[in-house]
């Protein structure tokens, strides 16, 4: 594959993975809308990898505290802020995983890969950031992360299974409405992301380990790469603007392409 098309594609996923604005819809998009070949399993992986690694060293003082607590759950015990962490976070991935093999065993994941259906969710859940963003509450933080809020985070992060919804979009939106402050509603869904694109990628990983070759390899480590950089200046940009900025240009930019896909996809 083209270098250029290799770092297209993992600018295009650091950038949008942490962003409320699907990551995976714009990859979709990619080879839909331009000439450019489909970059397959192999790179898809690859990026998810390198934004991975970006997210766990973007927030690498929680993801410690959370991989110490997770020794004593397995252990059985959730007496420290770390292992109620752990516990959290292993619950709100819970619902995605179900579904998410449901939809690979049925094939459903590849036929809700259209340009309809990105559109639509695009607009839809655009508007329901803003909704949630707008009336939401402000009152709650991070460390007081409920299990009940766990629960409901989670089977909102299994929507974002549809192209176009957003993992991170629907998340925030989920812990908007719960009172999450902008700020920490974004670091919960960042934290999710965590155990999620680690199980999607130990599955996808497992489905392309054997087909792949050496230059698919390079190709891979080289978008992983890019990936992470391209994540990692993303999370930081959006933290750090949350404090004083909404979520209202992220839903105007998903409205907008939204309406754009509508039209072609009707026209």
């Amino acid at each position: 594959m083209p270098l250029y098309q290799l770092i297209l594609i993992a600018l295009i996923q650091g950038v949008t993975e942490f962003l409320p604005v699907s990551s995976s819809g714009h990859l979709i998009l990619l080879p839909g809308l331009t000439p450019l070949e489909d970059q397959g399993a192999v790179i898809d992986v690859a990026v998810h990898v390198g934004t991975l690694i970006a997210v766990v060293v973007f927030f690498w003082a929680d993801v410690k505290v959370a991989l110490v607590g997770t020794g004593r759950l397995l252990r059985g015990r959730v007496d420290t802020p770390g292992a109620f962490l752990a516990l959290c976070l292993a619950i709100a991935t819970v619902p995605v995983m179900l579904l998410g093999l449901a939809l690979h065993l049925t094939g459903l994941s590849e036929a809700m890969r259209s340009i309809t259906v990105i559109g639509w969710t695009m607009v839809i859940f655009g508007l329901f950031l803003y909704w949630a963003d707008q009336t939401g509450a402000q009152d709650r933080t991070a460390d007081r992360w409920s299990l009940r809020h766990a629960v409901v985070m989670g089977l909102w992060q299994a929507v974002a299974l549809i192209p176009g919804t957003s993992r991170s979009g629907i998340t925030i939106s989920a812990a908007r409405q719960l009172g999450y402050a902008r700020h920490d509603a974004a670091k919960l869904a960042m934290l999710m992301s965590i155990p999620t694109i680690l199980a999607s990628g130990v599955v996808l990983g497992a489905d392309v380990a054997m087909r792949a070759d050496a230059q698919a390899a390079r190709d891979g480590a080289i978008a992983a790469v890019f990936a992470f950089f391209a994540a990692l200046l993303a999370l930081g940009i959006m933290m750090r603007l949350l404090r004083s900025v909404s979520f209202t240009p992220y839903v105007i930019y998903r409205v907008v392409l939204g309406i754009i896909l509508l039209v072609i996809a009707y026209g």
